[in-house]
């Protein structure tokens, strides 16, 4: 496989909604030591920011939220149910505070058990909170555009566990591509 480059921050420095559906079939990559762990990006979640009642970042500047704040092109890692980590992607421009969750990864090399769902995601590339803020135009964690991509039919749907957002829990900010089995909920 040849060897992957990370895309440039100005892909990130867009509206959500257009990022999360071009990350569909990005591959994302995590480099440690002399072992590269690839998942290709099969389904994300935009938030859109502060005025998005379901985004970390409608409850306002925070030490956790931080990171949503600065400039796009950065991971933002959190605990869920004080076990699980999930990895989100900083886009806008700095003080937009929005972001895309990554919700699920099919296994391309080295990933340790499924990546179907937010928490699993993490677990498979080995991503804990230390990774928090870390620069994803970098060459350790990234994300990459394959040398080919297929072609593929996105399906949006609702976010997932946003009940609470009122309005905001029907938006049709989920993406997925059509058929995949990585999916975590079709």
């Amino acid at each position: 496989m040849p060897s992957l480059q990370a895309l440039p921050r100005s892909f990130y420095d867009r509206d959500p909604v257009i990022v999360a559906e071009e990350l569909l079939g990005m591959h994302l990559v995590c480099r440690e030591e002399s072992l590269e762990r690839i998942g290709r990006i099969v389904e994300v979640e935009a938030y859109l920011g502060p005025h998005d009642k379901a985004a970390h970042s409608a409850r306002g500047r925070t030490r956790r939220t931080e990171v949503m704040f600065g400039p796009p092109g950065h991971a933002y890692i959190y605990v869920i149910y004080g076990m699980h980590c999930c990895l989100n992607v900083v886009t806008e421009k700095e003080g937009n505070a929005s972001a895309i969750l990554i919700r699920a990864l099919e296994p391309i090399q080295n990933l340790d058990g499924r990546g179907s769902g937010p928490g699993l995601v993490c677990r498979s590339l080995h991503l804990n909170r230390s990774w928090n803020g870390h620069d994803l135009v970098s060459d350790d964690l990234f994300i990459a555009e394959p040398d080919a991509r297929d072609a593929i039919r996105i399906i949006r749907r609702p976010r997932i566990g946003v009940d609470y957002a009122g309005s905001w829990a029907k938006r049709l900010l989920r993406f997925y591509i059509a058929e995949n089995e990585w999916v975590s909920r079709r």
